[in-house]
């Protein structure tokens, strides 16, 4: 038997505990996935992905986000936590909430109320990802949500956050030579709001989202990646399908390599993961092992 005598201090240095050092498990944790020598990213969860999950435990699902490998989320509520309290929560777990959706009514009716909540998440976009409304989807409608969202940029603007609408698909209607979507981007001043490609909710509808970002360039600072089972029917305009038509990213049929080429030149500034199928926790790490891979 080995007689060399193990200080508690030598004891923890084997395990890489010693001062400085970072925990095992934690140093074994995987980050940064997702990006490769084609996709940069950067990369993050929408953490509605793990809403079920979060629902009946905030510390255990954050902890699975990092251990997904995440660095940067966009939250979708703080599931009853206080903001500070959940802030705190994501800096245990080495991520960075970088964007936020909050109810259209709260953007219309208290925009400095999501402002202040989105600064103490220490956001630096905070967005609006439905617009009620009576289908269809009217000119009306649209520009009501238009004059709601010129006034959130400006008040977002004032306290240095960037605001910013998530497409859905309802805004495909017809309008003109063209769509209320191109109303709503006519009638928003592109100073204060910016706007998140949901790629799901455009090719549901049967629309192209590498010509959306090119005719609208430098305007999409956000993106949704998710994928859509082969064989779905497009050209809905309800905004709404089965959460199972969502896929593994690259296991669907939209085609990633254009879109994300499109997607760089067109300036977007981050991508979020958001996976509403059943199956997410299995389909995360496919998409994640795809997206590193991918060329562009």
């Amino acid at each position: 038997m080995n007689s060399r005598r193990y200080t508690r201090k030598s004891f923890l240095a084997t395990l890489g505990l010693a001062a400085g050092a970072a925990p095992l498990f934690a140093a074994e944790r995987p980050r940064n996935r997702g990006v490769g020598p084609g996709f940069k990213g950067p990369l993050g969860l929408q953490l509605y992905s793990l809403r079920d999950s979060f629902k009946s435990d905030v510390p255990g699902s954050m902890k699975k986000v990092a251990n997904f490998g995440f660095q940067y989320a966009e939250l979708a509520g703080t599931y009853g936590m206080a903001p500070d309290k959940f802030l705190a929560l994501l800096k245990e777990n080495g991520i960075t909430a970088v964007s936020g959706h909050f109810g259209y009514e709260m953007w219309r009716d208290k925009p400095e109320a999501a402002v202040a909540e989105a600064r103490a998440l220490g956001l630096k976009y905070a967005g609006c990802a439905w617009i009620p409304h009576t289908s269809p989807f009217d000119e009306k409608q649209c520009r009501a949500a238009a004059a709601t969202f010129n006034n959130a940029g400006k008040v977002a603007a004032a306290q240095g956050i960037r605001f910013f609408y998530h497409v859905h698909g309802y805004e495909f209607e017809k309008h003109g030579d063209g769509t209320l979507l191109d109303l709503l981007f006519q009638e928003t001043d592109p100073k204060t709001v910016a706007y998140q490609m949901d790629i799901f909710w455009v090719v549901f509808p049967g629309q192209d989202p590498v010509k959306l970002l090119e005719k609208y360039t430098h305007r999409w600072e956000l993106m949704h990646l998710k994928d859509m089972k082969q064989g779905v029917k497009l050209g809905s305009l309800t905004g709404g399908t089965d959460v199972s038509n969502d896929v593994a990213i690259g296991a669907g049929q939209i085609q990633f390599v254009p879109l994300l080429r499109a997607a760089k030149k067109a300036g977007v500034k981050f991508y979020f993961i958001e996976d509403e199928s059943p199956s997410v926790m299995t389909q995360i790490p496919e998409s994640l092992r795809f997206l590193e891979t991918i060329r562009l």
